[in-house]
């Protein structure tokens, strides 16, 4: 019987998350399955994979072939590196120690890029959210001080202002038609 390591489908419309399966490769893809090796979700980021490791390698091993994607996720997981290692022991080109010690340093390597990327991750979003808070205030001060200026009396002291210029202007008006008076009284006296 040939068998395949595939993702089985689960979660509502838009959202999905996938069960990592041991099936036969005539099955249907939700349909039925011999063995239920992790799970995978890809809504979250980055994506979660819990695998059990010996059961999946075992598989593997006994010539489970992956489909693309299973073979992405057992990659990213290691799976298929312990596989490599394994086989350079049995061919004589590694000791078992050098292989472990290959393993945990690739295994530390790994853990230390996916901890950069969710603090990556963790700063941007801090980040992008303190942008937001200072445009969002920004914006709060220039909507009060309009809301200040539309509602203030500054309108009032403007009038009070037309009316103090108007006013000598009136009275510089007045003092030119008075001497002007003046001269006319003159020479109608003459």
């Amino acid at each position: 019987m040939a068998t395949k390591i595939r993702l089985q489908r689960f979660g509502k419309k838009g959202k999905p998350f996938f069960h990592v399966v041991v099936a036969d490769s005539r099955s249907p893809r939700d349909g039925k399955f011999i063995e239920r090796l992790g799970s995978y979700n890809p809504n979250t980021n980055p994506a979660t994979i819990e695998i059990n490791f010996e059961k999946t390698l075992a598989w593997v091993n006994s010539g489970a072939q992956p489909t693309d994607t299973a073979r992405a996720i057992l990659s990213y997981k290691g799976v298929l590196y312990k596989k490599h290692l394994e086989g350079g022991v049995k061919k004589g080109a590694l000791t078992q120690e050098q292989a472990d010690e290959k393993f945990t340093a690739w295994l530390d390597a790994k853990a230390g890029k996916i901890s950069g990327k969710t603090e990556g991750l963790a700063t941007s979003k801090a980040d992008a959210r303190k942008a937001a808070l200072a445009a969002e205030a920004k914006k709060k001060e220039e909507r009060a001080a309009a809301i200040a200026a539309k509602n203030a009396p500054v309108a009032e002291e403007v009038v009070e202002e037309e009316v103090t210029e108007e006013a000598p202007a009136v009275e510089a008006e007045a003092t030119e038609e008075a001497p002007a008076a003046e001269a006319t009284k003159e020479e109608g006296a003459e």
